[in-house]
């Protein structure tokens, strides 16, 4: 080999070197001169009156004393969680930070849920701005639920069970009982439902049966549910029963007994006179006295002679 040849096969691997030590040389100074966040749960899950950490790392900067700011959004509103150095807003006496740019919110309510951010500037950093954003969510446990069941029902009749539960968040889910035992989706999947002819609702928490049987009564609750907790309703009783046939049609028979018996005596009131009389003498008649009767036939008759005599 000509040493001309060799001589260049050496430079092309020294600049080949002198390449990659450049590349690795400006990759290192440029994170150096970048600010970097990350976080180990950018969409925590807690529940109500319990402490979660919104994580906000720095992987990389280069300035020693970094600005550090949190934000809130929520509904529209933008407000500071921490500012200049401390905690700030609806959270001074219940959070914290945690290490240099981490916060851990205590005792926990449902208006903590909300979009948080964690901004980092870094003025001596190539790029001096970085911020992470961070989803909470706060589960509430269900309160009591307001349920309403048919006191009593006739066999064969439709009837529609309610349960409503909205302080619960995410949104609960129902589910129906009676007496101690969960009522299956499906009735006709359990030997104790079969004969009942039902349709639950777990979203809504209505139960609706379209035809009530003598095997539906019982008592009933309804227990609302989310990932947060339960709560129940107290047992209420529907009683189911049957519909007495002959006892409606003899109770229709005697009325009509009575409205004809009434119907029979009017009339033979008014064939009597008793209310003619009365419409016939009024307020206001007075029969005449006997002796006016007389004196008027008197003046008749004399009437009469008079202009006879005069004729004569």
């Amino acid at each position: 080999m000509p040493p001309q040849t060799h001589t260049i096969r050496i430079c092309k691997m020294a600049m080949a070197k002198l390449a990659s030590v450049f590349i690795l040389f400006t990759t290192y100074c440029c994170r150096l001169m970048a600010v970097e966040l990350t976080s180990n749960n950018q969409h925590p899950v807690v529940n109500e009156f319990q402490s979660v950490e919104l994580s906000c790392n720095i992987k990389s900067i280069s300035t020693p004393d970094p600005r550090i700011e949190w934000k809130k959004f929520r509904g529209g509103d933008t407000t500071y969680v921490y500012f200049q150095g401390k905690i700030s807003g609806a959270l001074e006496n219940r959070a914290e930070l945690r290490g240099t740019t981490s916060i851990v919110i205590h005792n926990t309510t449902r208006t903590d849920s909300a979009t948080y951010r964690c901004e980092v500037s870094a003025h001596l950093d190539e790029k001096k701005l970085d911020e992470l954003s961070i989803e909470l969510t706060v589960q509430v446990k269900p309160v009591v639920p307001r349920c309403s069941v048919p006191q009593s029902v006739p066999v064969g009749k439709s009837a529609s069970l309610t349960c409503v539960e909205t302080e619960g968040f995410p949104l609960p889910t129902y589910h129906w009982y009676r007496d101690n035992e969960p009522l299956p989706d499906n009735p006709k999947s359990s030997p104790k439902f079969f004969n009942s002819s039902y349709t639950a609702d777990p979203k809504d928490g209505t139960l609706k049966f379209s035809e009530v049987k003598k095997v539906d009564a019982g008592e009933y609750y309804c227990v609302a549910k989310n990932p947060a907790g339960m709560a129940r309703c107290g047992p209420q009783l529907m009683e189911v029963y049957d519909i007495n046939i002959a006892g409606i049609v003899g109770g229709v028979l005697v009325v009509l007994t009575v409205l004809l018996l009434i119907a029979i005596g009017i009339s033979c009131a008014y064939k009597r006179g008793y209310f003619v009389s009365k419409q016939q003498t009024g307020k206001n008649y007075k029969p005449p006295a006997k002796g006016d009767a007389v004196d008027s036939k008197q003046e008749e008759e004399g009437d009469f002679r008079h202009k006879s005599s005069f004729v004569i």
